[in-house]
């Protein structure tokens, strides 16, 4: 279906710590946004929860300020990008959730991941994926030991389980649909990249009742219409949904050879094409990019599980990097933070510039791996997330790496990425290269260290690590 020329497309991006709402236009530019924060739950040590019920209603409160800007002009699609990983169970009926949604950050599954030790090469053959608590199938299989009447409900099909898309979709669509997309079922760790359907043996393997779970299409499919009774009248088809790392990856014209993005926001995500087929390394995940049509696009990604959410932390709480476990490459969930190289002359300045060097340093781990065993050549990084708007952190990142950073006008790249696969998927942009044209550079970052001096750096770093692993 063409776009008249003065449509929108709104974009919804389900993030971690807030949601967004977007509206662009044909020239890929926003023209309403609203954001609304939800509440982070703690309630142990290693736990990270959300309220399923929040989530939705700032998702809500978000669309319908942006909605309500467009005045007159039609509203073409839908496109939604959301946090990966996280867990929500609800009723299959009524779509109350059973309880809070275990947050991708979660750390309670690691003695469960420990039991299943002698399946890891499996999963990963299987699924590209590391067996660690980052990914949905332990806390699935967690809810379902931990919570016998939810496992009940599951077992007779009363309930189901989902991510972040799901959940959305189930609601924006007043319950008709109870769907996922490719990329994120890839980030369940019950997902075969080669098949590109949930797998029998992982699904027997974590207990998960294969009618849990939910149907599969393509990140371009047709995901059904809003309900107007939940969006206020509007009746909208949703036709793009990815995970929200693939989203800034494609907004950045991922497609193309040699392109390489990393995510600068609650953690760290630096993803980079690989081709139509899986290639499955020891420290890097693989996971699907996108699938469109009848195939698929593959990525490496390297994930961080604390980038901005140390600032943050900082800001809340006086917290440190490493608060959740070493991601990439490390993969070592019992690590913890900690704090080299105090003096009495240490204040409140050196801990911002010590949490915001960790995350460039991290950043170069996941690059010093993907070179290793991923074969990845970088000669340029592009950036985007909230983080990325800070010049120090982009010139040290430069620095570190020895490369050019380039970040965009716009570092909405997860929103823009979603509008951009409903986009195209609906006839807004007639294909990709239409969408690339209105890619705007903001400014390009040149490394200014010296070799040696960016090598004696990375070595404290590296001894930093060494100190904060539980071996």
């Amino acid at each position: 279906m063409m776009a008249s020329e003065n449509a929108l497309i709104l974009a919804l991006d389900l993030g971690t710590t807030s949601n967004r709402a977007i509206l662009f236009d044909r020239q890929a530019s926003p023209v309403a946004v609203a954001q609304r924060e939800f509440r982070q739950h703690y309630p142990r040590p290693g736990w990270v929860e959300h309220d399923p019920m929040e989530i939705l209603a700032s998702m809500k409160d978000a669309m319908l300020e942006v909605l309500d800007q467009a005045g007159d002009r039609p509203v073409h699609a839908i496109g939604l990008a959301n946090q990966r990983e996280s867990v929500v169970v609800w009723d299959r009926r009524t779509g109350e959730p059973l309880m809070p949604a275990i947050v991708w950050q979660d750390r309670r599954t690691a003695a469960l991941c420990k039991q299943l030790a002698g399946r890891a090469e499996m999963i990963r053959a299987r699924t590209g994926l590391m067996l660690d608590p980052y990914f949905s199938a332990s806390k699935m299989l967690w809810i379902i030991e931990n919570k016998p009447q939810i496992a009940a409900r599951l077992l007779s099909g009363d309930a189901v389980f989902g991510t972040i898309d799901s959940w959305a979709i189930w609601h924006l669509t007043g319950g008709k649909v109870f769907a996922t997309e490719a990329s994120n079922a890839s980030r369940t760790m019950l997902f075969d990249l080669q098949k590109l359907r949930f797998s029998e043996e992982l699904t027997d393997l974590f207990q998960v009742p294969r009618s849990a779970l939910a149907e599969v299409l393509a990140s371009d499919g047709s995901f059904g219409t809003t309900d107007p009774g939940f969006c206020a009248g509007w009746e909208i088809p949703i036709r793009g949904v990815l995970g929200d790392q693939q989203a800034a990856l494609f907004a950045h014209g991922g497609w193309r050879e040699g392109v390489v993005k990393n995510t600068y926001g609650t953690g760290l995500f630096l993803l980079t094409v690989v081709g139509s087929e899986p290639v499955v390394t020891e420290k890097m995940l693989c996971t699907v990019a996108w699938a469109q049509g009848s195939g698929a696009a593959y990525a490496l990604e390297g994930s961080v599980f604390i980038g901005g959410a140390a600032v943050q932390w900082l800001r809340d709480e006086l917290g440190l990097p490493a608060l959740t476990g070493l991601g990439a490459p490390y993969w070592t969930p019992e690590a913890r933070g900690v704090l080299c190289g105090l003096t009495r002359g240490t204040g409140p300045r050196h801990f911002a510039r010590a949490a915001l060097e960790a995350i460039a340093y991290q950043s170069r781990d996941v690059i010093e791996a993907m070179s290793g065993t991923g074969g990845l050549r970088l000669e340029r990084l592009l950036v985007d997330g909230g983080a990325s708007a800070n010049d120090f952190l982009m010139q040290f990142q430069a620095d570190l790496l020895g490369v050019p950073l380039e970040r965009p006008a716009l570092l909405e790249t997860t929103a823009l990425g979603a509008a951009a696969m409903a986009g195209i998927a609906s006839g807004f942009w007639a294909d990709r290269e239409e969408f690339l044209h209105h890619r705007k550079v903001e400014r390009v970052f040149e490394p200014r260290m010296a070799a040696e001096q960016r090598a004696r750096l990375y070595a404290g770093w590296k001894e930093a690590v060494r100190r904060c692993l539980p071996f």
